[in-house]
């Protein structure tokens, strides 16, 4: 009985992450290939931060001391510590946008992510394109690619951000970022508030509320952060503060005034893979 989780784990694997298409194809249509999305759909791709490494729990159904695709076996990294290697790197796009990835989160073409088959999830990584110098920082939230001479594949945003959308793959290194986990930049994690219970309470907040999804100490990492969640959310500032001796800044989304317009915030930075927030009244 105790094969049935791992033949299930690997079934989840294959179906959310698969044989990563190679790039941009002709005729494609989400049934049978891999692909760009329609011009009309493509955001301002510049305007797209990638996201700041931060300490973060593993994922409870993304690593796995082994798993089988395809008949060949992968092993999981215990650490992302160290790790730096040289390969192809290739992209996935509008096949897989919205589909489960193999952490849990929904995979978004428009989001600095990546999938590779060994790094624990999830891990921060650089990614140089070879050919050109153009880098990236992703965070690798799913497993892929599972072709012989690949070592990651990235989302759509992050493959343009180094060059690679055109020729489908590239000669990459790839190097592990692994903060601290009391670095000197983040200084509060927040924490997961529970949903309100259901009921007529839902009808409103008792008042404007906000959601603080960091502290830093560094004013640059918290406006990274900021410029990352402008992306997807209109209301979001950073306030500057001073806590013994130290000064702060924080990154709040809000005001919120109702129950619904919570509820959507919270769904979008559990998207991005921001699940920790703290709720703050003004």
């Amino acid at each position: 009985m105790r094969l049935l989780p791992i033949v299930l784990l690997a079934l989840i694997l294959v179906a959310c992450s698969g044989s990563r298409g190679p790039g941009p194809v002709s005729g494609y249509t989400p049934e049978e290939r891999d692909g760009a999305p329609h011009p009309s759909r493509i955001p301002d791709l510049s305007r797209i931060p990638e996201p700041v490494p931060r300490v973060e729990p593993m994922s409870r159904y993304g690593n796995p001391e082994s798993y089988v695709v395809f008949g060949r076996r992968y092993t999981t990294l215990d650490s992302a510590q160290g790790y730096r290697e040289r390969g192809v790197a290739s992209w996935y796009g509008t096949k897989f946008h919205g589909r489960r990835t193999s952490s849990g989160e929904p995979y978004d073409m428009f989001a600095m992510t990546a999938a590779h088959t060994s790094l624990p999830l999830p891990t921060y990584v650089r990614v140089t394109n070879l050919e050109n110098g153009r880098s990236v920082v992703v965070r690798v939230n799913d497993r892929g690619p599972f072709v012989d001479n690949r070592i990651i594949d990235l989302s759509y945003a992050a493959a343009h951000r180094i060059g690679m959308l055109d020729r489908g793959t590239a000669r990459v290194e790839v190097k592990a970022l692994t903060p601290e986990p009391s670095g000197p930049n983040v200084i509060q994690a927040g924490w997961v508030e529970p949903s309100p219970p259901a009921g007529p309470s839902e009808s409103g907040l008792a008042g404007p509320v906000f959601l603080q999804v960091g502290a830093f100490s560094s004013r640059v990492n918290a406006e990274q952060l900021r410029d990352r969640l402008h992306a997807r959310l209109d209301l979001v500032a950073v306030l500057e503060s001073r806590q013994d001796d130290t000064t702060l800044y924080r990154v709040r989304v809000g005001p919120l005034s109702d129950v619904r317009s919570k509820r959507d915030t919270v769904r979008i930075l559990q998207s991005m893979g921001l699940g920790d927030y703290r709720v703050v009244a003004d």
